[in-house]
């Protein structure tokens, strides 16, 4: 065995107790849907893990009915307080099956066990956490005195990180007043599921929080519904734009975070072995399936093959493999259909004429897979480096001046995220300043708390989740 070479260490599906089959959470309680059910896989082995209900608009009508009762008569008469505990306890309850949580997400999503269980299972509680502290202190959220909840709230989350866009919808949610019902990604609804049950042994109140499985016209009954006041979506730019349209003249309250194409500026005096190590986790991190990924490696000139060259040998060590092992790096692809995009895109990619290198590693046969990769030689024209690729794909070009840098870095669609490396404080704030992005990182990248807004511009979508401001999305002005 070399230095680099370790030996299996997979995490035990043991303390997982997964039935057969999971019907939609409607009331506090599972209930059978109405459409036809299907299969959630492994994306790593394509074995069945669960048989998933599939809601249709009679089963769309049941949750928002239960959602209303439940605003109306209970929860948001309850005290801020009171609501707070019930999110202290869920939180707590998050923290006590963590390990189960964890296992389950990697199994269902194909990302790496540390990365469920370092980052986004403990993000969850923490976000529970954050906001439970919120809830009776709401005359503070920037909106006056006694600021009011919206209702019931329609939330559609993607598939890249189920359980921890989750939290994002459902914690400041709760905390504000309202009451949910909450759309998880087709391929990705298990840990949902799991929260449901979270949700019953925290014994909230039935129907505060309703979880509706299904593909996207399960989505589209849900945000469409004339009794939801709140629309919170999470997801591709495409159908953020369809929703738009849909909610337009409806008065429901509308947050969007949609797609992003990040630029990571690396300068001259950034601390390299620093860098390499932020821009590997910016966009190698998840496989690449990260919204605010940084897939657009913007290196100053002098430092471009120092960079490229120290960055292929870091790749080098990456391990790509069994998501429940503890050594793996890269996981895998959550779906086949998003496999086929990547695949796609990178061909694209090298017929533009930009030069396509990945670290030599051995793919399992079965399952959906793809080697962390890297393409020099691109230009801002090419379609690699304008279009959300959503995967390990890093696209890499160069400047020679910060001006440069900034013009090449909002030269996108989009405007979700960025990050900064340089020695110099000053360097950063001025180039900071005229980066069109939401969320800005300075000498590292992907890091993520409760306390902080996140969101973006442009086709990035609009609105802020986390912090005061994710707060304030579920609230209106209090009477005068």
């Amino acid at each position: 065995m070399s230095f680099l070479e370790y030996a299996p260490a997979p995490e035990s599906t043991a303390i997982l107790d997964l039935k057969p089959e999971y019907g939609l959470f409607i009331g506090n309680e599972f209930v059978p849907g109405s459409g036809e059910s299907f299969v959630t896989i492994s994306p790593a082995t394509e074995k069945p893990i669960a048989r998933i209900a599939n809601g249709d608009a009679a089963d769309v009508d049941r949750a928002v009915a239960a959602a209303r009762r439940a605003y109306d008569k209970t929860w948001s008469r309850m005290s801020g307080r009171d609501r707070g505990k019930y999110l202290f306890r869920i939180a707590r309850l998050v923290q006590e099956r963590a390990r189960e949580l964890a296992v389950a997400e990697s199994l269902d999503n194909g990302k790496p066990i540390k990365e469920s269980r370092d980052v986004d299972v403990p993000l969850v509680a923490a976000w529970f956490f954050y906001y439970a502290g919120w809830a009776d202190k709401l005359d503070h959220a920037g909106l006056g005195a006694n600021p009011r909840s919206l209702g019931v709230a329609a939330q559609v989350i993607p598939w890249n990180f189920p359980l921890l866009m989750l939290a994002w919808k459902i914690a400041p949610a709760l905390a504000a007043g309202n009451t949910v019902v909450l759309k998880p990604a087709e391929t990705t609804s298990l840990t949902a599921l799991l929260f449901a049950e979270i949700v019953q042994q925290a014994d909230l109140p039935a129907g505060v929080v309703n979880i509706v499985t299904g593909a996207g016209e399960t989505g589209r009954l849900l945000v469409n519904h004339p009794d939801v006041n709140k629309v919170a979506f999470t997801g591709s730019t495409a159908v953020g734009r369809e929703i738009a349209r849909s909610t337009a003249g409806t008065g429901k309250k509308l947050t969007l975070e949609l797609g992003g194409k990040a630029a990571n500026i690396v300068f001259d005096d950034a601390p390299i072995d620093q860098a390499i190590e932020g821009i590997v986790n910016g966009i190698f991190f998840n496989q690449g399936h990260v919204c605010c990924a940084g897939s657009r490696l913007l290196v100053q000139e002098s430092i471009h093959d120092d960079v490229v060259d120290r960055l292929k040998t870091r790749l080098e060590t990456l391990r790509v493999g069994d998501p429940l092992d503890k050594n793996t790096d890269v996981g895998a692809i959550n779906s086949a259909e998003q496999l086929a995009r990547i695949r796609e895109l990178s061909e694209i990619g090298e017929a533009e004429g930009a030069e396509r290198w990945s670290p030599a590693c051995d793919l399992p046969e079965n399952g959906f897979w793809f080697a962390p990769t890297i393409f020099t030689n691109v230009s801002t024209s090419h379609r690699i480096a304008r279009e959300e690729i959503f995967g390990p794909v890093l696209s890499v070009l160069s400047f020679r001046t910060p001006a440069e840098a900034i013009a090449k870095a909002n030269n996108t669609p989009y405007g979700l995220s960025a990050g900064i490396w340089s020695d110099k404080g000053s360097r950063i704030l001025a180039v900071a300043d005229k980066l069109r992005a939401g969320v800005i990182w300075a000498n590292t990248f992907n890091r993520f708390d409760p306390a902080s807004p996140f969101g973006g511009y442009k086709e990035s979508g609009y609105g802020r989740e986390g912090g005061r401001q994710g707060l304030a999305a579920y609230l209106k002005g209090g009477l005068k």
